[in-house]
């Protein structure tokens, strides 16, 4: 087998057309097989703020619930949950959503820095009927 060698006036070329195909491609089916997860911020909630604090890795299974500083209870679809049945009911939701994809729901809390701890003990109570005993209480993490 000889290599074909370029003369004084051709140069060799390679024709990468192939290659950038190769790479839409792949692009695109790692932008369709790939799931985007949205975790909503509600900003009336001021969160505390920990020196241990540590960002959650897995963000998969979050059920998002906001309590306010007056007290009141929002979904993270901004939808007010104003009894315990109604905590209970939205994240039993989320559990039966969560369960069809066998994911593990957690309840992400986000109470803001002045609420009474008799509204939080509420809320995980609710939750833990529902079936959610895994809960990640949001703080603004603070320099070490």
């Amino acid at each position: 087998m000889q290599a074909a060698l370029a003369g004084d006036t051709e140069e060799l070329e390679m024709d990468m057309s192939s290659m950038i195909d190769l790479v839409f491609l792949l692009l695109i089916f790692f932008m369709v097989s790939s799931r985007l997860i949205i975790v909503q911020i509600d900003k009336r909630v001021n969160p505390p703020t920990a020196k241990n604090a540590q960002v959650a890795k897995n963000a998969m299974g979050r059920v998002v619930v906001n309590v306010l500083e007056d007290g009141s209870i929002w979904g993270q679809d901004m939808l007010e949950l104003t009894t315990t049945e109604s905590i209970t009911d939205y994240v039993d939701q989320a559990v039966q959503m969560h369960k069809e994809s066998n994911i593990e729901t957690r309840l992400n809390l986000r109470a803001d820095e002045n609420v009474d701890t008799r509204i939080i003990k509420k809320v995980v109570q609710a939750a833990g009927e529902a079936g959610v005993v895994d809960v990640i209480f949001g703080s603004y993490v603070v320099e070490r």
